[in-house]
């Protein structure tokens, strides 16, 4: 695929890397400049901007971090594609987002860089891109790097000839060249040769690229094919999730490890249908124990709650520091449910944990949810480099500093420091592995992470277990004070639709499943964000995203991007999951509301399932159909549980049938390696299945009628959706499902009725009853 000048090219480069590089093929040596995840990087201070870009007309937190480059930016758009033409120069695309760290490395070391701002403002037309804002683009061009590179990453360096078509990509480049590594100075000289002396090549080989990404984009149904029979599904996912389990540490891979919350949902709908098997109470085990080491692990903040982004190790301790709003959304369902399923508080606790950091650090004004915290912060006040985890880190010094008291009733006159440190695993010279900190920024720190029991660690030190937990807890306040004092990680304060459609499911679940009234409140009032400021009513069309203005305000970008798949699938959902939360049937006409735009919008009436993103925006080469639940789950997944979810409440079986073509169109897949999308197999079997509605009649504020519905949230059924028939407050319910104006109350009492395919199964009136019939 590669042409003949750039294998060239390749050759010379792989001569210069070494006996060590050059077993891997040339493409991959040119391709790809370094690693896309690891830990290290600087960042400075300064408060002189010599010069200024044109993106510090833009909105987007990591686009204006870039407006005092010296390199020329343009966002995406006309004005960059048209001067390309123009002048005939490449594209050198830069995509990243706010919170990146090696996204601020590259920037500190190429970006900022005088030298290197002259080379590509001389060769190419350089654009800017958040993909965070635009996932349409990003999901284009890193489908070409992972296509032709050996993995991707961000920041995504791709260049692309004027007519926006990539013919060479990577993702972060050191500024040098090294003994085993190019140099983005080099990169940059010899792509602008090429461009100059094999133009003709380079045009013919990325027609080439663009033909092969095409044939390899394309999903959707062959023949007459049906969805795929839900028990191989399930039962292959489950193997295959089992195969790759850590048994010890939990999780399914080695290093690194993501949190991935399609996988917890899947073992648990799974537990559900194999309850009295061997195989349903190992996965029951593996989603219980994979949820205790990461909340004992560092990759869980244990001074200010939330998790951060991942482990780049096998136990869960060292993580990169950054926070994500997806991740905290995901999380608190997932630490709920294994509350619901497990009866233990500790899991309660946890998903509390998180919707408190939310709330309080994530949260606007108005109502929203940013985006995200920033892995690297200034280690104090007057440092001039940022580093990574140092709003996190602490030293024993530190520890011993802020936790003096002595423990009280101590023969070996020990303080509450020894205790902390102790539990949380704090050693004298840093906990941190060297293979773990290859820049060094942790040398002598230590990451906090549960080492024993709280057993074990009273038992150690002759304490009371409530005693040693208001220890605990103490010592946990001082150090969070203390944390107050340094300088806080740079807050992307971007709010996106579908984050925020997730982090309303976490407050919206949550809620009814821990009977947390406020946290259903918080998702009302961020729906209601939504809806005033990522909503255009004109045109029933929801809006990417919005941005913290001054003051209090919200502010759009000048022309607003319009909403993704992504976007209305996550606010579907949470709006269904609002609705069983709050019974306030407005949430449930606006999902179905939004359900019939993306129709509109996405639907692919040829293949089949949705396109990533709408028709008519020539910028975009592809129209993609992501095929992969990852630590957010593919928007496909998501659609077929919302059809069928929508179906039940409307009666419109046009949307079962949807569901159906989507699992037909992903069949390959599912049969083959399901565990690529655990989300969407799970959707396998409740299409199979269909989905049981329980319906309430009764008074929402009568205590009949609320223990029912306590009942309802307490038991786990994967496959259901809950309704209220409550007189004239059901009015849409009605006008969709006749049927049941035909339910009464039973003897005056609020009574629960249980339905498959709008035929109900006979009155009950107890909570113990309704069990019994959950549990069938």
């Amino acid at each position: 695929m590669i042409s003949a000048p750039l294998r060239r090219c390749c050759r010379l480069l792989r001569r210069r890397a070494g006996p060590n590089r050059a077993a891997g093929t040339c493409r991959t040596v040119f391709l790809q400049g370094g690693p896309a995840m690891a830990t290290g990087g600087k960042g400075s201070r300064s408060s002189i901007h010599r010069y200024t870009n044109r993106l510090i007309n833009e909105k987007s937190p990591y686009l204006l971090q870039h407006a005092h480059n010296p390199v020329d930016w343009y966002p995406w758009g006309q004005e960059a594609f048209n001067k390309a033409k123009k002048e005939n120069k490449l594209i050198f695309l830069s995509v990243g987002y706010s919170t990146c760290h090696w996204c601020h490395v590259m920037e500190q070391e190429s970006f900022k860089n005088k030298e290197i701002g002259k080379i590509l403002n001389d060769n190419f037309v350089c654009i800017k891109v958040d993909r965070e804002e635009r996932p349409d683009v990003d999901k284009v061009y890193m489908t070409f790097v992972q296509a032709t590179s050996s993995g991707g990453g961000w920041p995504m360096s791709v260049w692309l000839t004027p007519d926006l078509k990539p013919f060479v990509g990577g993702t972060y480049f050191p500024p040098d060249d090294g003994i085993y590594r190019v140099g983005f100075r080099t990169v940059l000289l010899r792509i602008a040769d090429q461009w100059k002396q094999n133009k003709d090549a380079l045009l013919e080989n990325s027609q080439k690229i663009m033909a092969a990404l095409l044939a390899r984009a394309e999903i959707g149904i062959r023949g007459e094919e049906s969805p795929p029979p839900f028990p191989e599904v399930m039962a292959r996912c489950f193997q295959q999730l089992s195969e790759a389990y850590d048994e010890e540490y939990g999780g399914f891979s080695e290093f690194p490890k993501f949190p991935t919350p399609v996988n917890f949902n899947f073992l648990f709908t799974y537990w559900v249908l194999h309850r009295t098997s061997p195989d349903g109470a190992r996965a029951l085990q593996m989603a219980l124990h994979t949820l205790k080491m990461m909340a004992y692990g560092g990759i869980h903040d244990h001074i200010a709650q939330g998790f951060h982004r991942y482990s780049t190790d096998q136990r869960w301790h060292v993580p990169h520091f950054e926070k994500m709003l997806y991740d905290q959304g995901q999380l608190a369902v997932a630490y709920a449910r294994a509350f619901q399923v497990s009866g233990d508080e500790f899991f309660a606790d946890v998903a509390a944990d998180i919707l408190l950091y939310v709330s309080r650090d994530l949260s606007d004004r108005a109502g929203g949810f940013y985006s995200a915290e920033d892995a690297d912060s200034y280690p104090t006040v007057k440092s001039k480099e940022k580093r990574e985890g140092a709003f996190c880190v602490w030293t024993a010094e530190e520890i011993r500093h802020l936790l003096p008291d002595p423990v009280e009733g101590s023969s070996e006159k020990k303080t509450l420091a020894d205790v902390f440190m102790h539990h949380y695993g704090v050693k004298e010279g840093g906990n941190v592995s060297p293979a773990k900190d290859p820049h060094s920024e942790l040398r002598g720190q230590n990451v906090l992470i549960v080492q024993y029991s709280l057993e074990l660690t009273a038992a150690r030190f002759g304490l009371g277990l409530e005693q040693l937990k208001l220890m605990l807890v103490k010592g946990r306040e001082r150090l969070c004070k203390a944390r107050g004092h340094r300088p806080r990680p740079h807050l992307d304060t971007k709010m996106l639709a579908s984050w925020n459609g997730l982090m309303i499911s976490g407050f919206a679940q949550s809620g009814s499943i821990l009977g947390k009234e406020e946290y259903v409140s918080r998702a009302v009032r961020a729906a209601d964000f939504l809806r005033g400021h990522l909503f255009d009513a004109s045109s029933g069309r929801l809006l990417r995203s919005c941005y913290r203005g001054k003051g209090s305000s919200v502010e759009q970008s000048a022309v607003p991007i319009q909403g993704f798949l992504e976007d209305y699938v996550f606010v579907i959902q949470a709006l269904f999951d609002l609705y069983e939360a709050s019974l306030n049937q407005s949430w449930l006409e606006w999902a179905v509301q939004l359900q019939h735009k993306q129709d509109e919008l996405f639907w692919d009436s040829k293949g089949f399932a949705y396109f990533s993103s709408e028709a008519g925006d020539s910028s975009l080469l592809l129209r993609l159909k992501d095929d992969q639940d990852g630590v957010e789950p593919c928007a496909n997944s998501v659609a077929v549980a919302n059809l069928l979810r929508a179906a039940s409440y409307s009666a419109n079986m046009e949307w079962v049938e949807k569901a159906g073509q989507i699992l037909a169109a992903f069949s390959e897949r599912l049969l083959k390696i399901p565990v690529a999308l655990p989300e969407m197999a799970r959707a396998t079997a409740a299409f199979h299945r269909t989905l049981k509605q329980v319906v309430i009649c009764g008074a929402m504020e009568g205590e009949d009628t609320k223990d029912l519905l306590r009942c309802v949230h307490s038991i786990f059924t994967p496959n259901k959706v809950l309704m209220l028939a409550d007189g004239d407050s059901a009015g849409f319910l009605y006008h969709h499902l006749p049927f049941l104006s035909s339910l009464e109350r039973k003897d005056g009492k609020a009574t629960a009725y249980l339905c498959e395919n709008f035929a109900c199964s006979l009155p009950v009136t107890s909570s113990q009853e309704l069990r019994k019939l959950l549990l069938l």
